[in-house]
């Protein structure tokens, strides 16, 4: 069996490598996997947050996240990689699972899920392929099946909770 990866295959790992520091709150882990590069500026989006940019605030948001979640689990979808030169891409859908706050000490709390779509960029560092860039968007839940069920305009003429397509004004 051979050991030799593609681009594609190393780039894919490193991505599921992120999700599984961030699950077992491997802050050391983390930043291994992030570019460290005075020449290139590292970003990321966590959803509902600003940008964050360069390595330290970047590396202490996740700390952050780390330490406030008691448990969080990715199943990732829709894993897409496209690789040019030193540089790749890849797009998933974070299947999140996380444990909400606890009624009682030492408890779990309920178990919450939510949809996430992330963009991961990547830089190859010698063998190593490094984080350049996170950014993550929750998916909303705004289209029942009964509009889906009644065409575009659902029964009431609109999309969505504002009109047009998912609440953007049509033209």
């Amino acid at each position: 069996m051979s050991t030799a990866r593609t681009d594609s295959e190393q780039v894919e790992l490193a991505n599921t490598a992120l999700y599984e520091a961030v699950e077992r709150g491997d802050t050391a882990a983390m930043g291994r996997l992030w570019l460290d590069d005075p020449d290139a500026e590292v970003s990321c989006v966590h959803p509902g947050w600003p940008v964050l940019r360069g390595r330290g605030e970047v590396l202490r948001s996740y700390a952050l996240i780390m330490a406030s979640t008691d448990y969080i689990q990715f199943f990732l979808t829709d894993v897409e990689v496209a690789v040019a030169g030193d540089t790749a891409l890849v797009t998933c859908t974070e299947n999140i699972l996380s444990g909400g706050p606890a009624e009682e000490e030492g408890e779990l709390g309920p178990l919450v899920g939510q949809l996430v779509v992330a963009t991961n960029a990547f830089r190859r560092v010698g063998e190593e392929w490094k984080v350049w860039s996170h950014h993550g968007s929750p998916v909303l839940a705004g289209r029942d099946e009964e509009a889906d069920e009644n065409g575009a305009n659902g029964e009431n003429g609109e999309n969505g909770p504002h009109g047009g397509a998912g609440g953007i004004p049509e033209a």
